[in-house]
């Protein structure tokens, strides 16, 4: 099977995720994620990104990512993947014993409207989500953590989004999500599809040759299958 289609066009909105090979735990103490933290840093300092939310889980990250030219994400998803491989493997003493990662980074477009805080909502509340705190803001390694400090340095590696934040963000955290939306936005991490309204979701498509991810999945129906052949 064929790598699913996705686009890396510059000035839009992205999600990007990577999981752990088998999702075995690869951020075990604050070490781990402070080591992961400073080289997303340095990933949005060489090539300039916009990083406008994040949140890193045991086995896992995702990023919501805003590039500004053709082929940024590609350039800095990938060396941030392979730069944490290399020093994960580095400090384990554990170079040559196999795949940090499940593969490639997976990504998909959202449209920079309330599309776009649903997806960061999405992200900022995936640690409250799997009970791994009492509060979006009291997880460590989330870019609502970093919003909230009084810390401007740690601040300083997001970008203002492309609208004004609503003034009650905290309590749209905190708030438990809409099941339509959180199987949506389910459905494009698994798939890549776009999120975004039907005629944004309609033009994309198109104008990145994306009719794939919106195939069924699974081998196509062969009708010799069906007639002893």
């Amino acid at each position: 099977m064929g790598r699913p289609s996705r686009t890396t066009a510059g000035g839009l909105a992205y999600h990007v995720l990577n999981r752990a090979n088998a999702r075995m735990r690869i951020f075990d103490k604050a070490d781990d994620y402070e080591a992961f933290e400073r080289t997303l840093e340095e990933a949005v300092q060489r090539v300039k990104m916009r990083l406008l939310a994040y949140c890193v889980m045991p086995n896992h990250w995702h990023l919501v990512v805003w590039p500004r030219k053709d082929g940024d994400l590609s350039t800095f998803a990938g060396w941030l993947t392979l730069t944490h491989t290399q020093r994960w493997h580095a400090h384990r003493h554990s170079v040559g014993s196999g795949h940090l990662y499940q593969g490639r980074f997976k990504s998909f477009l959202v449209e920079s409207d309330e599309h776009l805080w649903t997806l960061c909502r999405y992200v900022e509340r995936n640690a409250l989500r799997a009970g791994l705190c009492q509060r979006a803001e009291e997880w460590r390694w989330s870019s609502v953590w970093r919003r909230e400090s009084e810390d401007e340095e740690k601040r300083a590696v997001l970008s203002n989004w492309p609208f004004d934040m609503p003034e009650d963000w905290l309590r749209r955290l905190n708030r438990a999500e809409n099941p339509r939306e959180l199987e949506a936005l389910r459905r494009c991490v698994n798939r890549g599809q776009p999120y975004g309204g039907d005629e944004w979701v309609a033009r994309v498509t198109k104008r990145f040759d994306l009719e794939s991810v919106f195939r069924p999945q699974g081998r196509p129906y062969n009708k010799s299958q069906n007639n002893g052949s």
